[in-house]
């Protein structure tokens, strides 16, 4: 059957509104998604909300309303981040719905008739802040538990469990025999190391009388399911895992056609929950080493080195960024700038930098001055010449190879591109800034307007013309995966393919090939593109403490 390029991010926990850390791994996701597009693979791209737990559950009391309309009022904001930020996903998971309880549950009876869960009293220290019971490894050196713990108590209770522990040795051989499960490397050894130390089992409940909020255990009711059989299962309940079905040759082909997929996700919730427990749930109910998930870590955003908080009053609002600077200046900024698996520093007046440089400077300059010089000298008509005309060799020559030759080596160019590796948007970034920088570097090498005085000069000036056009087509497709709006403002203006203005499926690699513009193609009257950002930055989009 057909595969599916399917691709998940961390679905987004519903207890606060979104942070610029949702916002990056979003943006990331849809320009992943959408490159596998540009290649004409077929994607499905599967978001949406982790709406359980006490926390949900105590932070609906403190405002005097139900968890479901908790959870709804902060899922809007979400849904309404993401269209604002132009992202466009396939699949929409909400922990809440009908689909997923019904899948849970019957995992989760399954296991347990197995054998794979069983209930157990439980005597500790355990913090209510982070809802898990503590050990002697999580003291300090002065022998209390520490202040990211919050407040700790002593607690017996009865719970049921998940047998982890049984299952850490195929872990770690299934991670020294797929070297490529997590990206970057480099986590995939932090990953081993923390499964080598894994002792054990995972408690996967908690009574009703504390914790109402979450989907029933179907063998005991007096529980609720918390935390790791609700939210990580949402990867395969929402594409139709049948949970009834102990072999997985048995799964419907809506299911097999899309999985395994590639989880984006931050490195703090790498270890225990999606390097450790998830693909131990997964081999538990059945699924073979080849059909196990791969991992994309990201790192984290930082404001001067210190890691967002809301009590140093430093969270980036997304969502303010985007109403004031624009969406594409907003992912523009968190493509280009943060490197794959490592942190990286935000900083307003870099944003604005950049964009200015990059986009409005550089870009949006090079549609500017073709799309005038074309209407100027040309009456906004291309002239091409054929590519065996001793003419157009000519050109080149006077041009300036080193100049038309990465320009034109679109097909060279596209395939280079076309070989980047997904995640490696930054690059795919860079390689379509380069390609406006020569283009705009060939308007300073042959000054067109001089071209314009000189009867002599008008095979040149169509040469030259033509080059800048056609380059903008390719920049565009290049630039579609990253900035779709501004990719399909560049295609208006060109004129080019406007049957399909605003459609996805205007742009193909495939077409990332020099000289598909004809002789004689009209392009459309110059506007701004990129306008340039003059604005002071006094008014930071930062959440305030009194936030």
């Amino acid at each position: 059957m057909p595969k599916t390029f399917y691709l998940t991010t961390a679905i987004d926990y519903t207890n606060g509104p979104p942070h610029l850390g949702h916002a990056y791994e979003k943006v990331l996701a849809d320009v992943i998604a959408r490159y596998h597009r540009l290649k004409s693979d077929a994607v499905f791209f599967l978001t949406g909300v982790d709406q359980h737990g006490q926390k949900v559950q105590r932070s609906a009391e403190k405002v005097g309303i139900a968890p479901q309309q908790f959870v709804d009022e902060l899922t809007t904001k979400f849904t309404g981040l993401w269209k604002k930020l132009e992202i466009e996903y396939d699949g929409w998971a909400a922990t809440t719905e009908p689909l997923h309880k019904h899948c849970v549950q019957g995992m989760l009876q399954r296991l347990y008739e197995e054998g794979q869960i069983y209930k157990d009293k439980q005597e500790g220290y355990y913090s209510i802040r982070q809802e898990q019971f503590l050990t002697e490894k999580e003291r300090g050196p002065d022998g209390e538990f520490g202040p990211e713990w919050g407040e700790v108590e002593h607690r017996v209770e009865e719970n049921y469990y998940f047998r982890l522990a049984q299952h850490k040795d195929w872990l770690l051989g299934y991670l020294k025999n797929h070297p490529n499960c997590v990206t970057p490397a480099f986590r995939q050894i932090e990953l081993i190391n923390a499964v080598e130390k894994l002792t054990g089992d995972l408690c996967i409940s908690r009574p009703k009388s504390r914790l109402s909020w979450g989907i029933e255990l179907p063998f005991d009711r007096e529980y609720v399911n918390y935390v790791w059989f609700d939210a990580l299962t949402n990867y395969i309940s929402f594409i139709g895992y049948d949970p009834s079905k102990k072999e997985f040759a048995d799964q419907p082909d809506e299911f097999q056609e899309k999985w395994p997929a590639l989880h984006i996700i931050g490195k703090d919730i790498l270890v225990p929950a999606h390097g450790i427990y998830w693909p131990i749930m997964l081999h538990a109910l059945g699924f073979p080493d080849d059909q196990m998930p791969s991992f994309l870590v990201h790192g984290w955003w930082n404001v001067s080195g210190a890691k967002m908080s809301k009590s140093l009053g430093n969270v980036i609002d997304p969502a303010a960024l985007t109403d004031k600077y624009g969406a594409e200046a907003l992912r523009y900024y968190l493509v280009e700038t943060m490197i794959l698996g490592q942190d990286s520093d935000f900083s307003e007046e870099q944003l604005v930098a950049r964009y200015n440089a990059a986009l409005a400077n550089s870009i949006g300059n090079l549609l500017s001055r073709t799309l005038t010089m074309i209407w100027k000298y040309r009456g906004g008509k291309i002239g091409r010449i054929k590519d065996d005309d001793e003419r157009l060799t000519a050109c080149r020559k006077m041009i300036g190879m080193e100049i038309i030759g990465y320009l034109e080596a679109c097909d060279g160019g596209k395939n280079e591109y076309a070989s980047l590796p997904a995640h490696s948007v930054e690059s795919a970034a860079h390689h379509t800034l380069m390609a406006s920088w020569h283009a705009n570097q060939l308007i300073e090498k042959t000054q067109p307007y001089k071209l314009a005085k000189n009867e002599d000069e008008a095979e040149l000036l169509d040469a030259v013309l033509y080059t800048l056009a056609e380059c903008l087509r390719i920049i565009a497709i290049l630039l579609s995966s990253i900035l779709p709006k501004a990719a399909h403002g560049i295609f208006d203006q060109l004129n080019w393919k406007m049957e399909l203005s605003g459609k996805e499926e205007r742009f193909s690699l495939d077409e990332a090939e020099w000289g598909r513009l004809p002789d004689g193609h009209v392009v459309g009257k110059p506007t701004p593109l990129f306008p340039r950002i003059e604005s002071g930055l006094q008014n930071q989009a930062t959440d305030s403490p009194a936030r």
